[in-house]
C-alpha cells in the first residue's frame, strides 16, 4: 500500500509539472511578451544611463522647467520654479544618474532653494528631507516602470 501511494504522488507531481511547463513562470507562454521584455532590457543601456531612472526622473520633475537634459551624461538640470504658495521662494533641481543599475546609489539629487529678501534672492538650502524624498519618488517611479515594463520614450 505504501508503494502505491508513493507512485500516485509521483504521478501527480509529474502531471502538475507538465501542466505548468507551458506557463510563463517556466519560460513558456507568450513569446511576444518575452521579446518585448528583452527589448526593454536592452534599451536600458542604449542611452548611456539606466533608462528607467532617466524616464522616472523626467516624469517626477515634470512640473519644473527643464533647462538641460543630457542622456549621455545622465544630468538633468531644471530652471528656477517659484513656489505657487509663496512667491518669495523658488527652487531648482539637479539630478545626476551616475550608475547603470536601478539602485539608490546610482542617483544623486541636489535641490537649491532661495528666498527673496528685498531685491535679492538668498540661498537658504533645501527643506529638511527634500532631497531624500525626491530621490525616493524617482526610485519608486523607476521601479514601477521596470515592473510594468512600460515603453521607454526618449
Amino acid at each position: 500500500m505504501g508503494a502505491g501511494r508513493k507512485l500516485t504522488g509521483i504521478s501527480l507531481l509529474a502531471a502538475v509539472l507538465l501542466t505548468l511547463g507551458g506557463c510563463s513562470i517556466f519560460g513558456g507562454g507568450d513569446e511576444g511578451a518575452s521579446e518585448a521584455r528583452l527589448e526593454a532590457a536592452e534599451e536600458v543601456y542604449q542611452i548611456g544611463v539606466n533608462a528607467y531612472l532617466w524616464r522616472a526622473s523626467l516624469d517626477t520633475i515634470a512640473f519644473m522647467p527643464v533647462l538641460q537634459a543630457n542622456q549621455s551624461s545622465g544630468a538633468i538640470l531644471t530652471d528656477w520654479r517659484t513656489n505657487p504658495r509663496d512667491a518669495s521662494e523658488r527652487t531648482k533641481t539637479e539630478i545626476y544618474i551616475v550608475g547603470r543599475k536601478l539602485q539608490a546609489d546610482a542617483l544623486r539629487v541636489v535641490i537649491h532653494r532661495e528666498q527673496k529678501q528685498g531685491d535679492d534672492w538668498v540661498e537658504v538650502g533645501p527643506r529638511p528631507g527634500a532631497e531624500f524624498k525626491l530621490t525616493n519618488a524617482i526610485l519608486l517611479q523607476a521601479r514601477t516602470l521596470r515592473r510594468n515594463n512600460a515603453p521607454l520614450k526618449n
